[in-house]
């Protein structure tokens, strides 16, 4: 929780932290703390965890603590003009991207897989529509060619806490300055289901890395050999050479010891995969234990 910490450690008091209830997870459905409540607990800041933060009881803990700016990072829950307006200052709220550009709940995976060069922070007004406050401050980043969502969120939530604080700052001096967002630039990045990690393999290769890319580490890209009978989660991928239309998309095969598939354009070289459950693992220690038949093919589950 690089934004509660950041903010711990900036100077100004930190009253207290709402978390979503602690929920059981994992194959023993054991209940499990939230990292915002550890990292809450670590900084020694008493912690609200209500079903509905909007409830009777979870506005008396607020008003008890007297906030003069509450932040909003990730939170997951609705947020009723009760709680927007109970700190003098109202919330702010730090979204992962430059808006008006991905509104929404995965603005970090829409980014990679249009292709956006960069993405970035947004300090922001929280307001009843989602992620439409105006903007005080913006951080941005450059997304790397082969950054996958999971790596890019860790970088964007540091640069989150950095932003939180200069915006914090800004706001305690008298100098924030808020901008309305320019409604035709409005881009949604709506939550992601397991429909977004299912691949056409016809298309041209680069597009299927992006996909992969901004699936990854979740949902998770499958594909199922046909005749091998086996699944695989596709975990880094690059671009090969192109095929001109000479393979079947779909196909699965094993050239100078690379795990190849077969784009629309061009073949896809498989760097790390994961069996169905089991490590994650490069492609060529699969392949000492795997023969792939020929005419394999590929489809997604």
């Amino acid at each position: 929780m690089p934004g509660l910490r950041a903010l711990s450690a900036s100077g100004h008091a930190l009253v207290g932290v709402v978390s979503q209830p602690d929920r059981p997870r994992g194959r023993g459905r054991v209940l499990e703390e939230t990292p915002v409540k550890r990292a809450a607990q670590e900084v020694g800041a008493p912690v609200l965890q209500p079903e509905r933060v909007g409830d009777a009881g979870a506005l008396d803990w607020m008003r008890a603590r007297e906030p003069e700016l509450g932040v909003v990072v990730a939170f997951g829950q609705f947020i009723p003009k009760s709680v927007r307006e109970l700190p003098r200052l109202g919330l702010i709220n730090a979204h992962a991207s430059l808006l008006p550009r991905w509104r929404g709940a995965a603005p970090i995976e829409w980014a990679i897989d249009a292709g956006d060069a960069s993405t970035g922070v947004s300090v922001m007004r929280v307001v009843k529509e989602m992620d439409a406050g105006a903007v005080c401050l913006t951080r941005d980043t450059a997304i790397g060619p082969e950054e996958t969502a999971g790596e890019l969120a860790e970088r964007v939530s540091v640069l989150a806490g950095e932003a939180l604080v200069e915006a914090v700052g800004a706001l305690a001096a008298g100098r924030a300055r808020f901008v309305e967002q320019d409604p035709a630039g409005v881009t949604l990045a709506p939550k992601l289901d397991r429909a977004f990690a299912k691949l056409d393999f016809t298309q041209p290769a680069e597009r299927l890395l992006r996909r992969i890319r901004a699936a990854t580490p979740r949902p998770g890209v499958d594909v199922e050999l046909a005749r091998s009978a086996k699944r695989l989660r596709i975990v880094r991928a690059r671009l090969g050479k192109p095929h001109g239309g000479g393979a079947r998309p779909g196909r699965v095969t094993v050239d100078a010891g690379k795990l190849l598939l077969a784009a629309g354009d061009a073949w896809l070289e498989l760097v790390e995969i994961q069996l169905a459950g089991k490590r994650a693992m490069r492609a060529d220690e699969l392949l000492r234990g795997f023969r792939v038949p020929d005419a394999e093919e590929a489809r997604t589950p």
